[in-house]
């Protein structure tokens, strides 16, 4: 299924924490880490252990996810949680973290939908630019972020401070919200 990123923001902008109902699941912030979350953020540590060295992984903790600065979705379908994504909320862009969508839910339009969400929380945020980091093993997700309009572009902070050991496996992308997206 092909999802039309920009009539879900419409969607989002007009109520926040609205859920989406004309799609096959609901998005809606999480402000508290509950057991569907831990299992959604275990099952994408677990994926990422089998590509990347400690050092390597980057993902920010269960706590982290739901302090000051950090805005956290998930993405529901037939009463569990299928996805989830969060945004990083820094002074002069927005850091996609934690996007996982389980497989057996891919392609169906849970990913558009959360993205969409970051989306929206970076521009009420006044923010005009999207940033994340992610691995070279990861070629769906790679994929998925060039669809979404996202460019390749140089480590950014905090990881343009790290050893070099720590990014080899890391991609950088970014994306300006322009036009009709801000």
């Amino acid at each position: 299924m092909v999802v039309d990123s920009s009539a879900i923001i419409a969607i989002l902008l007009n109520e926040p924490g609205a859920e989406l109902t004309d799609m096959p699941f609901a998005v809606t912030r999480a402000t508290a880490p509950t057991s569907a979350i831990k299992s959604l953020i275990a099952e994408l540590d677990e994926f990422l252990a089998g590509g990347y060295t400690p050092e390597q992984r980057h993902g920010i903790s269960l706590d982290a996810i739901f302090k000051p600065g950090i805005e956290f979705f998930t993405a529901s379908a037939e009463g569990e949680a299928i996805g989830c994504a969060g945004i990083a909320l820094y002074p002069n862009f927005g850091e996609v973290k934690r996007m996982y969508v389980r497989p057996a839910w891919r392609g169906r339009g849970a990913a558009q939908a959360l993205m969409a969400r970051l989306t929206a929380s970076a521009r009420a945020a006044g923010l005009s630019l999207l940033r994340l980091e992610t691995g070279i093993n990861q070629p769906a997700a790679l994929k998925f972020y060039q669809r979404e309009g996202f460019v390749p572009c140089p480590a950014f902070e905090p990881y343009a401070s790290m050893p070099p050991a720590s990014i080899v496996t890391s991609l950088f992308f970014e994306k300006q919200l322009v036009g009709a997206e801000i």
